[in-house]
């Protein structure tokens, strides 16, 4: 069975707007030969004579009467799918977002983001989600509509990235701590009680890996899952946490911050998204709140 053109369906919301041949023919600026053979095929396509004479015009049948809003319908959608989106009204948009971040970054930029989207978009609310692994699939099933972190060889290529900021490590202690009253070396830091964070429970990173080009090994007494919870440990204790600098901004407030004394790579953080939201407005909008927030937030 042939596939219906469905270009007829233009022609017959206007053939029966119109109720007349000649004007439907003069609206879509078609001969009236033209027209004929339109609503021949049309009659043909439906099974139905859809306009019958009746003394000197034309009436619809029960059946075009029938067909004529839903055609109306069909054919307003169609045009609105291929029409460029309006522009987007802020004030108006009631949307849920879903971003999945590593820990320390809602405390360190949700504030600031919040109050954007706040005032620009009052109907907007911004869902954090926990990052415990970096598998790419709640972005590609639609479950996360943004995720931060760190582009590496295991993310998805199909991705779009945007870089939002440089990141390095630092030490952090409490204030007080007699680690801040001294200059640091590696031997001092080796030889301080550490908390280790791996979100896979690993008992050794990179800086472990640099200090054993020393000849040194740090003293690790705990492993923890994320940052705030290295950070709320070294607080209360004499423990070092060796956290992102920027990433951990607020989660750090009132405590003693060392550069550390071996030297680590610096490494981007992103934002990261799924194409088909790529010209989405109201995600677009979205994203370009987060990078800006990133860019002024220190």
């Amino acid at each position: 069975m042939a596939s219906p053109d469905l270009n007829l369906l233009v022609t017959l919301d206007v053939l029966l707007a119109e109720g007349s041949v000649a004007r439907a023919g003069r609206r879509l600026r078609l001969s009236a030969s033209a027209m004929s053979r339109a609503l021949a095929r049309l009659r043909e396509a439906t099974g139905d004579p859809l306009l019958v004479r009746a003394g000197r015009g034309l009436v619809p049948t029960p059946r075009a009467i029938e067909l004529r809003d839903r055609v109306h319908q069909l054919v307003q959608d169609g045009s609105e799918v291929l029409r460029p989106t309006a522009k987007l009204d802020l004030q108006r948009l009631v949307r849920t977002f879903s971003l999945r971040t590593s820990d320390g970054f809602a405390e360190t930029f949700g504030p600031d983001l919040m109050t954007r989207i706040g005032a620009a978009a009052p109907g907007v609310r911004l869902r954090f989600m926990q990052k415990p692994d970096k598998d790419s699939a709640p972005l590609r099933d639609g479950t996360v509509d943004l995720e931060t972190g760190v582009v590496e060889k295991s993310t998805a290529p199909e991705l779009r990235v945007i870089a939002l900021f440089r990141d390095r490590y630092i030490g952090v202690v409490r204030h007080g701590h007699p680690m801040s009253k001294a200059r640091m070396t590696p031997e001092r830091y080796a030889a301080g009680r550490h908390i280790h964070v791996s979100r896979d429970g690993l008992d050794q990173g990179p800086m472990d890996e640099a200090l054993k080009v020393l000849g040194l090994e740090r003293n690790v007494v705990t492993i923890v899952g994320g940052f705030s919870t290295a950070l709320g440990l070294a607080r209360a204790s004499d423990l070092i946490a060796t956290v992102p600098e920027r990433h951990t901004g607020n989660l750090r407030a009132g405590m003693h911050r060392f550069p550390l004394p071996i030297s680590l790579p610096e490494f981007t953080v992103s934002l990261l998204w799924h194409p088909r939201l790529d010209a989405d407005p109201a995600h677009r909008w979205l994203r370009r709140q987060v990078q800006e927030v990133c860019e002024v937030t220190r």
